[in-house]
């Protein structure tokens, strides 16, 4: 790796920190990592983004800031997913191109593609048909920012490019009880469950749903691979191939929690997507593979949330 100040944004969220993880446990680190805390730059703020690349120069950008939730939080507050993605996507890209900055990597999500995409799902069912409805103004802000990569790469020679990855677990995840994602919900859930000695715990759908999960630190190594690319797909997807059942997932986390009680299907909820998998054919072929099984990936999570349970917002 031979940049030397690397910007990564939203280095407190859960990919944010794996990445910088990543880099200061990397064999040849950058020279300086800049970070900023949301209070210290707004990147919805035009003006702000721009006075900070023009004057900190990165040569690279890692670009994992963003306003994430689970169906329940893209459901409620669309226009602030909508907004907030795109306008900070959009403010960090243009300044990055106009000062200067020799590499950029847009991280999204695979909830870009469509609803009823082929499984697995290939880079280019891109915009083929309708996006889940559930998520919609999410993936169309993460849609903007990739294509923006893709069109400064293509009209300007700047190398800006995409990984989207799958579902993402792991250290430094969002547990709260409402707008968290499947397997922090879950973890919590039959935690609390365990704690109080419930008889059972209740799991949205009829547990029939297919998802593909990543271990956040598998996303970070499939990063910083992707950087040291000469010539990186416009995008990739990231992930590893395989998925299982939502109840499978419920029983495997119920199992590493350690609780015994009953797993009951609601069925009077919405299951959402029925499969979603990943090709990564495309990623694979450029030399990077997983490595952390979700079983193993699993207790290291949990182990991470027993030891940050006290500062876990409700």
């Amino acid at each position: 790796m031979n940049f030397q100040k690397i910007f990564v944004a939203g280095h407190r969220g859960m990919v944010g920190s794996a990445l910088i993880r990543k880099l200061t446990s990397s064999p040849n680190p950058p020279a300086q990592i800049l970070t900023r805390t949301r209070d210290q730059l707004d990147l919805c703020n035009q003006a702000a983004v721009d006075d900070f690349f023009a004057t900190e120069k990165p040569d690279c950008v890692l670009f994992a800031a963003a306003k994430v939730g689970g169906i329940h939080a893209n459901a409620t507050y669309p226009a602030e997913f909508g907004y907030q993605n795109t306008a900070m996507a959009m403010n960090s890209i243009h300044s990055a191109y106009q000062h200067g900055t020799e590499r950029f990597l847009f991280l999204g999500s695979t909830c870009i593609y469509p609803r009823n995409a082929p499984q697995p799902i290939p880079e280019d069912s891109l915009l083929s048909s309708p996006l889940e409805q559930t998520n919609e103004a999410y993936a169309l802000a993460k849609i903007m920012g990739l294509k923006l990569c893709q069109y400064y790469r293509e009209q300007y020679g700047v190398m800006f490019h995409s990984a989207m990855p799958t579902n993402l677990y792991g250290p430094g995840d969002n547990y709260h009880s409402e707008n968290s994602h499947v397997i922090p919900g879950l973890i919590r859930r039959f935690h609390e469950a365990k704690l109080g000695e419930a008889d059972s715990v209740t799991v949205w759908g009829s547990g029939n749903p297919r998802r593909e999960f990543l271990h956040v630190d598998d996303l970070a190594t499939a990063v910083l691979h992707l950087i040291t690319l000469a010539d990186p797909p416009h995008w990739a997807n990231v992930g590893t191939g395989t998925d299982l059942r939502i109840a499978d997932l419920a029983a495997k986390i119920a199992s590493v929690v350690g609780f015994q009680g009953e797993i009951i299907q609601d069925t009077s909820k919405p299951d959402g997507t029925p499969v979603k998998r990943t090709n990564t054919e495309l990623i694979n072929s450029t030399g990077w593979h997983p490595s952390i099984d979700l079983d193993e990936g699993l207790k290291t999570t949990y182990a991470d949330f027993i030891r940050n349970s006290e500062t876990i917002r409700c």
